[in-house]
């Protein structure tokens, strides 16, 4: 492995940045980067570098493959600070719970009321619903939303089968996805879509808010097994790449180790 380290001007004095290229294995020719605290700490991703920074800098802008300041990113956020400057303060927002709105219960809640006297009775209606209001097309705020790896890049979006079809109105097929995968997050119940075919004419009143916004749809054997020859090709791929790199690692030890020998027979030669 071939590295290489400078100072990064982007970030404060004493911050380095390392590249280091691949020359062998699956993933030669290709390089990483990490940067490298004052202290000699090590940072293998962006998320964990605003992590450490904090509130100390702003990291929104910072490329960190290149190691420099995007300055259309950084001009939209100088803009964006000006006219509203209650966004420059506080701590990066890292929250991953999803933005279904937060409504107090209109229904009537059983009341307990506890005290020490023996002759109380605790009063309790199981009849009545204890069930928070749920919104209705809440996915659709996830339309428009993007996801970028650690190196900024726009990771592409998968395709869902043909029989998987959206329900209720302006949904796409980023919405349905992301409706899709929330439900898998958010709910342990089978995903069923919806069942009710009144939902398609009136989605207001029929819609069934533990289901995503998705028409009813079967899983065949054929899907099973197209997607078990799917990931058994991904895991291959993986075991490959992971064993690539535990190569170039070992390669780059003895690298490493012959280079520290050589180093002290020279010392020794040059002592003696």
């Amino acid at each position: 492995m071939e590295r290489k380290r400078w100072e990064c001007s982007a970030l404060p004095n004493g911050w380095k940045r390392e590249e280091v290229t691949r020359k062998s294995g699956l993933s030669a020719g290709k390089s990483d980067v990490y940067y490298f605290s004052p202290t000699g700490k090590k940072f293998r991703s962006k998320p964990q570098l605003a992590r450490y920074l904090g509130n100390s800098m702003d990291l929104s802008s910072f490329d960190f493959r290149t190691g420099k300041m995007i300055m259309s990113k950084l001009n939209k956020n100088r803009q964006r600070l000006r006219h509203d400057p209650s966004q420059s303060k506080g701590k990066p927002d890292l929250n991953t719970s999803l933005p279904v709105r937060q409504t107090a219960s209109i229904f009537k809640q059983p009341v307990t009321k506890v005290t020490n006297h023996p002759s109380n009775k605790v009063k309790t209606d199981t009849q009545k619903a204890v069930e928070q209001p749920r919104q209705l097309f809440w996915e659709k705020k996830l339309s428009g939303l993007n996801t970028y790896d650690i190196a900024e890049e726009l990771v592409k979006t998968m395709d869902l089968p043909k029989g998987v079809q959206g329900v209720g109105p302006g949904y796409t097929d980023k919405t349905l996805l992301s409706a899709l995968a929330s439900a898998l997050h958010t709910s342990s119940a089978p995903i069923t879509g919806q069942l009710s075919s009144a939902v398609e004419k009136n989605p207001g009143v029929w819609l069934n808010t533990t289901q995503p916004l998705c028409k009813a749809f079967m899983v065949t054997d054929e899907d099973i097994r197209k997607q078990e020859d799917l990931v058994h090709s991904v895991r291959k791929r993986l075991e490959e790449a992971l064993m690539a790199d535990m190569l170039a690692h070992i390669e780059e030890v003895s690298t490493e180790s012959r280079s520290l020998k050589e180093e002290s027979s020279d010392e020794e030669t040059e002592s003696v």
